[in-house]
């Protein structure tokens, strides 16, 4: 089984910064992909950063020069340092993990969400 466990969000001022983490255990041979989504009320799930196992980055325009997507691959950890935070940044943030298992090629596993909360 694998598992997605994310810390960092919180309740921030616009202007300010949070750095969220999320760590990959489990049983499986790699990880092919990590990224970080988000789901504000009424609104769809949409990826925010997305960074590959050779270290491609990938982000939506609404966060490029302010969040930045980073991984420790020994400690199967992935990042999103957000600065400049503005009240539309706020939303439950999702950890997805595609990994590569002993049976599979590719399969999504996600993180229960943190919330990040941003107050003008």
């Amino acid at each position: 089984q694998v598992r997605l466990v994310e810390s960092g969000g919180g309740l921030v001022q616009a202007g300010g910064t949070l750095k969220l983490s999320c760590t990959v255990s489990g049983s499986f041979k790699s990880i092919n992909a990590m990224g970080w989504y988000r789901q504000a009320p009424g609104k769809q799930r949409e990826l925010v950063a997305g960074i590959t196992s050779g270290g491609t980055t990938n982000y939506v325009d609404s966060v490029k020069g302010r969040f930045t997507i980073s991984r420790d691959t020994a400690e199967k950890t992935v990042y999103l340092q957000m600065n400049n935070l503005s009240p539309e940044d706020t939303a439950a943030y999702y950890c997805n993990a595609n990994v590569r298992g002993y049976t599979y090629s590719s399969r999504d596993y996600w993180g229960q969400g943190t919330q990040v909360a941003v107050s003008s």
